[in-house]
């Protein structure tokens, strides 16, 4: 297929996806629109027994190391008002994350490598993974075990800020790990007018909030990187009552392992004074989620190469305090994650995001170009 013939059916298929965007573990029409592309050129699908989202395989001609590139599918809960003609027909849906943009680009790379078959030197399998934004999409689809031969992994994430032609590259850890917390204050109820006949949750719920900005400023080294946000607080029914209990919800941004087991032991124990000290309990839930995304050295050095050879300006990516469940197939595995311009006035999640069609087909050509780079680069 020519290139412009390609160009122009991989940004049809885009406005597709865009134009019908589903949530995690919901991506069925999704699924069958990316495997009706990817049989119709011949790409090989492999068993998963996935519900939602695929895993693709190209086989080259020589042996050879195996690569993985990943996307993410899902759209995320948001009512579209970009005003574009292919919006979403799916009212309080929306591709406002670049989901769309991932996916129509690893079916390009995956449709390119199939055609260079011959000239490869190792395997590529191609994840189109489900539920990134609830972040148990990465785990599922390890779960399967398809994966456990790959030895490097390529992922991409839109970048609004970078105009079409760049990509962001850092070596390091480029997004953050992500830990959940939610807290319930037990006091006592009390009529609002005699607090001394209770214990306020109102006052312990407060007391908390500040105590744990502390955490951060006075335990971490000045130099190191992490969030501690209250997001979610909750107390009382009405005016004139001190009531039983009050809730608390947030979450823990972090770079380190390090950082992030500290801001935990912390965390726990000056909840637990902190409630103590008024005379009322305080019950902890933690959830984690994924770790830090650490980007290999060698492979940001590979990809800076096969960017400026294929002629992409390369800048600096920023690290975003952002998580991502990419991290899970780099445990024990190197990856890189890059940044890559598409243009557009709003940020990721906004109900205006969009992307610049004109970014796809560069992309194509630059991550099937990277991976095969990858198979044959000494060091990787």
């Amino acid at each position: 297929m020519e290139d412009n013939a390609r160009k122009e059916m991989l940004e049809e298929h885009f406005k597709w996806l865009h134009a019908h965007p589903e949530l995690g573990f919901a991506e069925f029409m999704t699924t069958m629109r990316i495997r009706e592309i990817l049989e119709r050129e011949g790409v090989e699908i492999l068993e998963t027994g996935l519900e939602t989202g695929l895993v693709a395989r190209i086989v080259g001609e020589k042996e050879g190391p195996v690569i993985g590139l990943r996307c993410d599918i899902d759209a995320l809960p948001v009512t579209e008002e970009s005003g574009l003609p292919y919006a979403s027909v799916n009212k309080g849906c929306m591709h406002a994350c670049g989901h769309d943009f991932h996916t129509i680009v690893m079916v390009g790379a995956a449709i390119l490598l199939h055609e260079r078959r011959e000239t490869l030197s190792g395997t590529v399998k191609v994840v189109f993974q489900p539920a990134e934004e609830v972040t148990q999409g990465a785990q599922k689809v390890l779960q399967t075990g398809v994966l456990e031969d790959v030895s490097l992994y390529i992922g991409i994430h839109t970048y609004p800020q970078f105009e079409n032609g760049t990509v962001g590259i850092k070596e390091g850890a480029v997004m953050a790990a992500v830990d959940l917390f939610s807290l319930t204050v037990t006091g006592q109820g009390a009529h609002a007018a005699q607090p001394q006949k209770g214990i306020d949750p109102a006052v312990v719920q407060a007391a908390i909030i500040l105590n744990a900005q502390t955490i951060i400023s006075r335990n971490l080294h000045p130099f190191s990187q992490a969030v501690l946000s209250f997001t979610h607080v909750d107390c009382g029914t009405t005016w004139n009552v001190i009531p039983d209990k009050a809730f608390l919800e947030g979450t823990v941004r972090t770079l380190s392992g390090e950082d992030r087991r500290m801001i935990r032991e912390r965390f726990y124990a000056m909840v637990q004074a902190t409630a103590q000290a008024y005379g009322a309990k305080a019950e902890i839930d933690w959830r984690e989620g994924p770790p830090a995304v650490i980007n290999d050295e060698g492979l940001c050095r590979i990809a800076r190469q096969e960017a400026q050879a294929q002629g992409l300006c390369v800048a600096m990516q920023e690290g975003t305090m952002g998580g991502e469940d990419f991290s899970l197939y780099l445990e024990g595995k190197k990856g890189i994650f890059i940044r890559v311009g598409t243009g557009g006035r709003y940020p990721g999640h906004h109900a205006k995001f969009t992307v610049d069609p004109e970014a796809i087909y560069p992309t194509v050509r630059y991550i099937a170009g990277l991976a095969a780079r990858c198979m044959t680069e000494e060091g990787v």
